[in-house]
């Protein structure tokens, strides 16, 4: 675990035409524990913020967030779609809370079908694996559906953790000729935390019915979905690819490097804001 909580950024200004950066997140301190995944997820938009960009930062409400000790609350005008997955409805709820250490907002996706199911056994992508596939497509579908009503432009999307993991094909072939998305650059970054198993045998078919081809989901062929193949399938539609943790899949690092997509290394504990925002800027 980086020892990244204290530490005290000297952020320097990277001037882009456009300086709004989305990060779709897995975890953040403190709604969760502290994970390196949940740090850097607090601490990175906290530095770029504070490195004069404006950010906007999404995380699932899990069912293990204590709303009333966080203060979130729902966010009327935002809530209230339904998104359809798999042919079923499911309500789309948007909370919010104020990080007031690091003067940010979080948004939280919430939804009873996939969010608030194990209030008290842990994160619900490890205790009902088997809807991870959908609970992966409601998040991301909702993340967009909320920018796209805050009417905001981002220039950068940052994913963290592979529950964000179909953001880049998501934007690039269904989103890509939205206003809100059709000119933001897509950074995919890589943890060490997997999981076991795979997805529904059934994701291919669900992500037909959301509008993909058969082309765009080559890489699955209809086959079973691991955290490698998921992965896999964020590389291939993003724009750069960072190497979040020390150590990372040695099979995903290759993957990007043979499509040549820009790679950012593991930029260590010192100074890595700095080198987060020159990564976005060379997007």
């Amino acid at each position: 675990m980086l020892s990244l909580q204290n530490k005290i950024f000297n952020p320097k200004l990277v001037v882009m035409n456009n300086n709004k950066v989305l990060y779709i997140s897995q975890e953040i301190i403190p709604y969760l524990p502290s994970t390196e995944m949940a740090v850097l997820g607090q601490k990175i938009p906290q530095g770029i913020q504070e490195s004069k960009f404006e950010v906007r930062t999404f995380m699932p409400k899990y069912g293990c967030i204590n709303e009333r000790r966080n203060q979130l609350h729902e966010v009327i005008r935002l809530s209230g779609m339904n998104l359809i997955i798999d042919d079923t409805d499911h309500p789309l709820i948007i909370k919010v809370a104020t990080l007031q250490s690091a003067r940010m907002q979080i948004y939280f996706i919430d939804n009873d079908d996939y969010f608030q199911r194990h209030p008290s056994s842990g994160l619900e992508i490890h205790q009902s694996p088997e809807d991870n596939d959908e609970r992966i497509m409601f998040y991301v579908r909702g993340v967009v559906e909320t920018v796209k009503k805050l009417r905001w432009e981002p220039t950068i999307v940052h994913c963290s953790g592979w529950i964000s993991a179909l953001a880049p094909i998501y934007l690039k072939k269904i989103y890509n000729e939205d206003p809100s998305f059709r000119s933001a650059k897509v950074a995919y970054a890589l943890f060490d935390e997997t999981f076991d198993g795979t997805l529904n045998e059934r994701f291919f078919e669900k992500m037909k019915m959301d509008g993909f081809t058969d082309e765009d989901l080559e890489i699955i062929n209809n086959g079973a979905v691991d955290y490698i193949t998921l992965n896999k399938l964020a590389i291939k539609y993003s724009d750069g690819i960072i190497q979040a943790s020390r150590s990372v899949n040695e099979e995903l690092v290759n993957y990007a490097k043979s499509l040549g997509k820009p790679f950012m290394e593991y930029p260590g504990e010192d100074n890595y804001i700095d080198a987060y925002a020159q990564f976005y800027q060379s997007l």
